[in-house]
């Protein structure tokens, strides 16, 4: 895992294959707070990253070490469980 205290807010966070995945809104612990923007179908809440699929941040934007698809299936809740769209 990368050092989280490099990310800053609005910064591109991307999959390992370039894909953009979301904004950075703030880290809130071990995990990464993604613009409501970024949220597809969910807009009226925010959705994170565990920073543990971080690989490196480049400049101003955030690698995850999971392509792009994947990290999108990866996104959680605030309250740590996964995506549903029954919210």
């Amino acid at each position: 895992m990368a050092d989280l205290s490099q990310i800053k807010e609005h910064m591109e966070i991307i999959g390992a294959d370039g894909v953009h995945i979301g904004t950075v809104d703030h880290v809130d612990g071990d995990r990464i707070k993604m613009t409501k923007a970024d949220s597809g179908s969910h807009g009226d809440h925010h959705h994170y990253i565990s920073g543990g699929l971080v690989a490196a941040v480049e400049g101003e934007r955030v690698r995850l070490s999971a392509n792009g698809d994947a990290a999108v299936l990866l996104q959680e809740e605030e309250g740590g469980e996964p995506l549903s769209d029954n919210k």
